[in-house]
């Protein structure tokens, strides 16, 4: 319950900042939201390896350091948090109204392919900095993954809404941000994205295949996830 807690908490803080921000069209929106995933990350790492993201779920699930029964549970637990916070943000902000992004034609592929690459990128910098044996007890993953949220966001975030999480896209439809007909967009784009960089961290690490479907080992023990 504590693991479940702490994904509400901090996928709530991830996307209600994405909600405030972009709703009030913040010029620093991409640094605010890369700055509360990463100190969401250092505050929860130790409980529930604060994942925050649906995909990065899956790509743990696949490397093999979380159960199919609580893969689920986050997932719940995320995808409720992110629509609770678009709810809080809407309210907070009041925007009137909403421009919704609706890809279509060449921008449908756009925003496909820009979002694999980048929740690839987040997913797979979780995985080596956070979870693989190489790295244990490491300071520095909260900055890292912080750092590939905003880096993503100011390179394709004009062109895909630069969700890269599908709590986060949910919760963007939630706002009137993405249009709710385009949804499987966000969410094909992403599980493809996470289930890629799952699959290439474990071809790439074969010596940590050890672990797998190992979860004796608390977060504290070896690593934030």
């Amino acid at each position: 319950m504590r693991s479940y807690v702490t994904e509400f908490i901090g996928t709530f803080f991830l996307v209600f900042t994405v909600g405030c921000t972009v709703l009030a069209k913040a010029p620093l929106a991409p640094l605010a939201i890369g700055a509360v995933l990463m100190v969401m990350v250092y505050a929860g790492g130790h409980v529930s390896g604060a994942h925050y993201n649906p995909a990065v779920t899956l790509a743990v699930f696949l490397r093999g350091r979380i159960s199919l029964v609580d893969a689920f549970a986050y997932w719940t637990t995320q995808i409720v948090a992110g629509v609770v916070a678009a709810l809080a943000a809407k309210y907070v902000v009041n925007p009137g109204r909403i421009t919704e992004l609706s890809p279509s034609g060449r921008a449908l592929g756009t925003a496909l392919l820009a979002e694999v690459v980048f929740t690839f990128a987040l997913a797979y910098v979780v995985l080596n900095v956070a979870t693989s044996k190489d790295h244990p007890n490491n300071s520095f993953y909260g900055l890292a993954i912080g750092f590939t949220v905003l880096a993503g966001a100011l390179a394709v975030g004009g062109a895909s809404g630069g969700a890269f999480n599908p709590a986060v896209a949910l919760g963007a439809a939630t706002m009137g941000l993405f249009a709710w007909t385009k949804i499987w967009i966000w969410l094909l784009a992403d599980l493809l994205g996470g289930a890629l960089a799952g699959a290439v961290f474990l071809v790439l690490n074969p010596e940590d295949r050890t672990l797998m479907n190992t979860s004796a080992e608390t977060p504290a023990e070896t690593s934030p996830v």
